[in-house]
């Protein structure tokens, strides 16, 4: 035994425990001077090693439990090791202070710990075989044991002995996951070892390979993960294809049961199997033909990803090569599939949606910076690069990592940085499962845990702080991955690099830049060698903004639009120094720019008209829309600082195109409401306030202009009334404004001047808002006036009451459901609604002769006014559970039973909907079936606009248009196909109640 040190004389012996990192220094003496540990308290050798443990606490209890179940002799023979063979002891006790699970192995079977001598004299890093013939020695001689336990004490002798060069340095993290998945391949060996020898019919009858995938494929595995196969089979002999393929069943389930199962030793670790063709639903085993058959017809993008990590792990090792080397090119080929970045896209949602909120914050290996993040992007450009570059081909994330950077895609600093933060993380995850031998990937709450996992990372002064900065500081390095590995080197490819970089070639920069979406590589790479090109300040902070740009514009529909609006906004204002500063400090404010530009044509046409509205989407309040009433008097004191009467409706047009660009921008952010009813709802109200603003001025500047042609005032006063889904509230981004004009001559005027007088001023308003111009127009439409087009555009109020008394159908009573004052005049405005609430609320409601006409009408207008070749299914606006539908219906409830409910008497259709429900007017099931149809047709009606920037009643045939459209409803990409079948499924279930309710 060793001498006690002097100064350790003078101490009591719980203060020198406790120096040496013990917790419980009053457990740890009782132990140390147990008859089983030999008096070993007083060897400073033995505490020592014990202190450089990641937990003396624990590596000293299992230590005790361990000599306790020894018999003597051999108790001595190992303390004797311990005391003299610094190797043996360090290991022992390093797995001892990491692992709660192995303290528990060694406990049951302390014999193990030979375990260690014999991997350490064999071989310092032991192979395939090496594990295979340890594993089939232990079955060999498992005594009274079954085979399955004895290969389950094999496999954790093995572990163990992995373990103790791991947590001593001995190995660094590359070659500890390297070792445990040549175990997991030699475990599976022998667990079809012992398949074959229980059914050796069944392995006469088959040849049979055993693909590792994932983690296990690409010689990476971690402690405890599930291990990821794919199982292929070939007849053997005389048998036919189905007795094989049955035979090969057998034996693989078995195989996989010999692993799975938990016995009185424990398990091993699952066998997943669910990558498989057609996943659980497909069968375990198929033949080589059949597996190529459905990668070449069936498999989507996420499947080709897996089989890159595909490498033969046990069995048939020809029929494994044989499918390797029929599956390796359909790999190098998925980056070429039709939806390969849209497959990409939901493949990191997927990820992401996935994480209980609870746990974001503590996720290794899916959370924001973990591991999953380095893997996927790796991956990602392996499959973009490695079709025309085959030295990328390595199925090892770390290898993979090396080869990009040789390659020159992805710098050296940032590969080098990504590497250490891959093996902190990953070295992190192993700690962590190595204490109970479990799968986890969440860093623990408990303080204990913490400073061990610190410690067991070389961490000492204060271990979980030190854990904590260094994990923080990894994962943001990871977070910026997407930036530091796809978009980075593209701006390298246009931009002169440091002496002995090495950056994309052309071919190699449009190759990713198609990977990522852009359907013109060539004008992409130009846009960006304007935009970082050079040494100016604007090209500096351009170089910085573009790749996280880049990432924002390959999310959307349509990249080479946000590319191509980023450099049309950044022309425009790069010279200002508070646009570059805006979106350089403010991250947020660059990422709403980006998901705005790439979002669809009007946003950005209303932006690059005048682009100094982008420093509204730096303001915490710039995306509120502004009520009527604040529009109305910066629109009435522009039109008064105007010259004439076109300049004052110039000015009135200019605040509705930037107020139509913030309400736009707001929809498209998503910051309109939280659920998509309350977002139509705010965009109807935003934008029937603001083309009621644009009127009130177009009107002052008109009457402004005739009195001053005329040196007169105006001889009568004029309202505007608004009617359809103007005076609805329900205005959509291409909408027209449905309007009538009223006017009331003034006293003592004549009525034929003061008649000629209001048309003037409103045929002038009309023609203003309509005329071309930067701004955008305002169409107004009168149409719906008495006598249509061919009445005069604007009546006295004597004239309509005159009119609506003798001629009055019933389809205008309808219409005149939704009139609503706006503009001119307030006080005639109320006089004209108080004219037509009897003819729209008729005080018997509506009779049968008029219910059978406004039937007749709905009926005609579904057969004649649909457009030739257009799908009645898909079209928003008179399809069938389209707009009309919901519309005509809800009008009807209105014109029955408007006089007996006064709250029915509102213009608005989702609220007349709602109360006709209270009222019991309509069944719970159908006002909801119509509810959710007049909100889904309104979004899909308004997101065609914002993304053709036109006006369209029918989905999109281009699929970029169609795809934008997708987005906006909340549809990743690839899935517009889904967007449309909801929308069917939807309306038809709105058709079916309209034909309850309105036709009966």
């Amino acid at each position: 035994m060793s001498a006690v040190p002097r100064e350790g004389r003078t101490s009591r012996p719980e203060v020198r425990l406790a120096r040496r990192g013990f917790t419980d220094p009053g457990t740890a003496l009782r132990l140390l001077g147990e008859p089983a540990l030999g008096g070993l308290e007083q060897d400073s050798v033995l505490l020592d090693a014990l202190a450089a443990t990641a937990d003396p606490d624990l590596a000293l209890l299992g230590l005790s439990r361990m000599a306790e179940a020894l018999g003597a002799d051999e108790r001595r023979r190992l303390l004797d090791t311990l005391t003299t063979a610094k190797p043996l002891r360090d290991r022992l006790l390093g797995v001892l202070g990491t692992s709660a699970a192995l303290g528990d192995h060694l406990a049951r079977h302390p014999g193990d710990w030979h375990a260690l001598v014999t991997f350490e004299v064999r071989d310092m890093h032991p192979g395939p075989e090496d594990f295979l013939a340890a594993l089939r020695d232990g079955v060999r001689r498992r005594g009274t044991a079954d085979a399955a336990d004895a290969l389950r004490l094999g496999y954790r002798r093995c572990v163990l002995a992995i373990a103790a060069r791991d947590v001593t340095g001995s190995t660094d993290l590359a070659q500890t996951a390297a070792e445990l998945a040549d175990l997991a391949g030699a475990t599976l060996r022998a667990a079809l070892e012992i398949a074959g020898e229980e059914d050796p019919e069944a392995a006469r009858a088959c040849r049979l390979a055993v693909i590792g995938m994932g983690k296990c494929g690409g010689r990476e595995l971690n402690y405890i993960s599930d291990v990821d196969v794919i199982f292929v089979a070939e007849p053997a002999g005389d048998a036919e294809e189905q007795q094989a393929l049955r035979a090969a069943t057998r034996l693989a389930s078995r195989m996989m049961r010999l692993c799975s199962d938990t016995t009185g030793e424990g398990t091993i670790w699952p066998v997943d199997a669910n990558l498989r063709p057609e996943g659980r639903n497909g069968p375990l085993v198929r033949t080589l033909a059949s597996h190529l058959a459905y990668y070449q017809r069936w498999a989507k993008t996420w499947e080709f990803q897996a089989l890159l990590k595909a490498r033969p792990v046990a069995g048939d090792a020809d029929l494994g090569r044989e499918y390797l080397d029929a599956v390796t090119p359909l790999v190098w080929k998925a980056a070429d599939r039709e939806n390969f970045v849209a497959d990409v896209q939901q493949m990191r949602r997927r990820v992401v949606d996935s994480i209980p909120s609870a746990e974001v914050d503590r996720e290794l290996k899916l959370g924001p910076g973990g591991l999953r993040d380095v893997e996927f992007s790796v991956q990602l450009l392996q499959l973009v690069h490695g079709r025309t570059d085959s030295t990328l081909h390595s199925p090892n994330t770390l290898q993979a990592l090396a080869e990009l950077s040789a390659g020159g895609y992805v710098g050296r600093t940032d590969a080098a940085s990504l590497d250490a933060a891959y093996r902190f993380l990953r070295t992190l995850e192993h700690r962590i499962q190595l204490y109970r031998l479990r799968r986890t990937h969440l860093l623990p709450r408990d303080e204990a845990d913490l400073r061990r996992l610190g410690r067991s990372l070389g961490f000492r002064t204060d271990p979980v702080k030190e854990l904590d900065r260094v994990w923080k500081r990894h994962a943001m390095e990871v977070r910026r991955l997407h930036e530091k590995l796809f978009y980075r080197p593209l701006l390298d490819a246009v931009a002169r690099l440091a002496p002995g970089e090495a950056g994309l070639s052309p071919q190699a920069a449009r190759a990713r830049l198609e990977a990522l979406g852009y359907a013109d590589p060539a004008a992409a790479l130009r846009h960006l060698s304007a935009l970082a090109s050079g040494v100016s300040r604007k090209a500096a902070i351009q170089r910085t903004l573009l790749p996280v740009l880049l990432g924002w514009f390959a999310d959307s529909a349509d990249p080479d639009a946000g590319l191509l609006n980023f450099r049309r906004v950044s022309d425009a204002l790069g010279a200002t120094p508070w646009y570059l500063r805006l979106l350089r400090d403010e991250g947020a404010t660059a990422e709403y720019l980006a998901r705005v530009l790439s979002a669809g044509r009007l946003a950005p046409d209303l932006l690059l008209r005048a682009p100094e509205a982008v420093a509204m989407l730096g303001d915490p309040d710039g995306l509120v829309p502004r009520g009527r009433a604040g529009l109305q008097q910066e629109v009435l004191a522009a039109v008064g600082r105007a010259g004439s009467a076109s300049d004052g409706v110039v000015a009135a047009r200019s605040v509705r195109r930037r107020e139509l660009f913030r309400t736009a921008a707001a929809d498209l952010l998503g910051r309109l409401g939280d659920d998509p009813s309350t977002a139509v709802d705010a965009a109807g109200e935003a934008l029937t306030d603001l083309n009621a603003a644009t009127l009130e001025g177009a009107l002052r500047a008109a009457v402004d202009g005739w009195q001053g042609t005329a040196e007169e005032e105006l001889p009568t006063r004029i309202a505007v009334i608004a009617m359809g889904r103007f005076g609805g509230h329900e205005l959509g981004y291409g909408s027209d404004a449905d309007v009538l004009f009223v006017h009331d001559p003034l006293p003592g005027a004549d009525e034929a001047t003061a008649a000629r007088a209001a048309r003037t001023v409103c045929n002038e308003l009309r023609t203003l808002l309509a005329a071309p111009s930067t701004e955008p127009p305002l169409l107004v439409d009168a149409d719906l006036r008495p006598e249509g087009r061919q009445g005069p555009l604007v009546r006295t109020l004597a004239s309509y009451a005159a009119y609506y008394r003798r001629w009055s159908h019933a389809w205008e009573s309808q219409a005149l459901l939704r009139a609503e004052p706006v503009a001119g005049d307030a006080e005639l405005g109320e006089r004209f609604r108080e004219l037509i609430d009897p003819l729209r609320y008729p005080a018997d409601g509506v009779d049968d002769a008029d219910l059978r006409e406004i039937r007749r009408i709905k009926a005609r207008v579904e057969s004649e006014r649909l457009p030739r070749g257009a799908d009645p299914t898909t079209h928003f606006k008179i399809g069938r559970g389209g707009l009309a539908d919901v519309e005509w219906t809800v009008q009807l409830l209105q014109l029955q039973h408007g006089h007996l409910v006064p709250e029915l008497r509102t213009t608005r259709t989702r609220a007349a909907l709602a109360v006709a429900r209270e009222a019991e007017l309509i069944e719970q099931e159908d006002a909801e079936v119509l509810d959710a149809a007049w909100v889904l047709a309104t979004r899909v009606r308004n997101a065609v606009m914002l993304v053709r920037g036109r006006p369209g009643d029918s989905f999109p045939v281009d699929v970029r248009e169609l795809g934008g459209v997708a987005r906006y409803l909340g549809y990743g990409g690839g899935h517009a196909g889904a967007m449309v079948d909801d929308y069917r499924r939807t309306t038809r279930r709105a058709r079916a109640a309209v034909e309850r309710i309105f036709y009966g």
